[in-house]
């Protein structure tokens, strides 16, 4: 059997590739790319059929982050010309998250910046969380606040919290590159305090940092033996004012590959297809859909993303169809994994796909110099990102390309209309 064949056979199986697997799909190249798509779709068929679940980032505190994390646009020092504010009131953010839920999503993510919240911002976070369900009490509110305390969890998950969003963003061995203020080992704490107060851990990744594949795989290896329900991929987006600013390293196909990666170590998982998806999949991100099962709809916290009607529109011409309230998300084998949590992605439903997030931190800001859109409008794809390294020369564009991202000037905490 080929490489592809093995892999297709151990999804549909549920069995874990090895290293050597994983780091091969990574090393495929341009020739053989949709036949990757193709064994990654198969795989994603399994488990979630043709649906793809929508998710919806309400961003209540923006900007002014003491930590130190290189790629985003809210950190210490950052020169990003973002939205900066401090909580938005229940109301206020229970009107932007029934704006999402009015274009589709099933999800709401509600996000803080900071290194953690505190006792008061939990209680701030319960009584959003409560104006949400009050006005549609299926919606799944997943949290994403940074670093928890002890009995945090357990607070959200009495709130009526149904997942906690905290990602690993790139491997142990080089996380200390990328941040300073805290530690790989601090994010895994979070997650395990997410998993043991019975809240769905959500944790995913950031591509295009400048890792290697060795610390691809390793990171997404370790997001395995975390166990989430879902694994958010985020496709880093640079931006003037921070350390990564040049780091432009990513091209559709690269970004296809680690994809598919990821859903090989993660079969039956929701792998979601976060932040820079539109400026680094561009054209292709109907084939994103083949291999994810789930997306943001609209906006990311600090920048402007597609249309929220192209989104529905790109789901709908790919031949998928948009994941209901009533629909489960993970097959019934993984109901286990968080029984008792709540959350609607956890009933128990046929076993195969066609039965019935959080808070992607970097890849979200943009160029200073980026113009504002107007209310409703989506971001334009251009092409002319720089390819990744190693890529024939004559693929290279002459200069990385900025414009590609707009900053985020609608939605929670302006007065313009959010984009769902």
């Amino acid at each position: 059997m080929d490489l592809l064949d093995i892999l297709t056979d151990k999804g549909l199986r549920r069995e874990l590739p090895s290293r050597e697997e994983a780091l091969a799909v990574l090393a495929t190249t341009d020739d053989q790319l949709l036949d990757v798509v193709a064994a990654a779709g198969r795989v994603r068929r399994q488990w979630f059929g043709r649906r793809v679940k929508l998710n919806y980032l309400v961003n209540l505190k923006s900007g002014l982050c003491p930590e130190d994390c290189s790629y985003c646009s809210q950190r210490l020092g950052s020169k990003a010309e973002i939205l900066k504010y401090t909580w938005l009131k229940p109301d206020q953010a229970a009107e932007a998250a029934a704006a999402g839920v009015a274009g589709g999503a099933k999800r709401v993510c509600l996000v803080a910046s900071g290194r953690g919240p505190t006792d008061r911002d939990i209680d701030r976070v319960a009584d959003t969380i409560a104006a949400i369900k009050d006005a549609d009490e299926n919606v799944e509110v997943c949290a994403c606040l940074g670093l928890l305390s002890d009995n945090q969890a357990e607070r959200l998950k009495a709130a009526g919290a149904d997942a906690y969003n905290h990602n690993l963003n790139t491997s142990e061995a080089t996380y200390g590159e990328i941040t300073t203020t805290h530690t790989y080992a601090d994010r895994v704490d979070t997650v395990a305090k997410a998993h043991g107060a019975g809240l769905s851990a959500c944790s995913g990744l950031i591509a295009g940092m400048g890792e290697s594949d060795e610390d691809l795989v390793d990171v997404v290896f370790a997001l395995r033996e975390l166990d989430p329900d879902s694994v958010p991929v985020n496709f880093l987006i640079p931006f003037e004012g921070t350390p990564l600013a040049e780091e432009w390293n990513l091209t559709p196909q690269r970004c296809l590959r680690i994809l598919a990666m990821v859903r090989f170590v993660c079969p039956d998982i929701e792998v979601r297809i976060a932040g820079g998806r539109e400026v680094h999949l561009r054209s292709m991100q109907p084939l994103g859909l083949h291999i994810a099962n789930s997306i943001f709809l609209g906006d990311y916290l600090t920048s402007e993303g597609q249309a929220g009607q192209a989104d529905l529109d790109m789901i709908k011409d790919a031949g998928f169809e948009v994941e209901g309230a009533e629909q489960t998300t993970l097959p019934r084998h993984r109901a286990h994994v968080a029984a008792g949590a709540g959350c609607g992605g956890h009933q128990e439903e046929s076993a195969c796909g066609t039965g019935g997030g959080c808070g992607p931190c970097g890849g979200h800001g943009a160029a200073p110099e980026a113009v504002a859109a107007e209310p409703g409008s989506g971001s334009e794809s251009k092409p002319g990102s720089k390819p990744e390294s190693g890529s024939k020369p004559e693929s290279e564009s002459d200069e990385a390309r900025t414009d590609l991202v707009r900053v985020r000037r609608r939605g929670a905490g302006t007065e313009l209309a959010p984009n769902a």
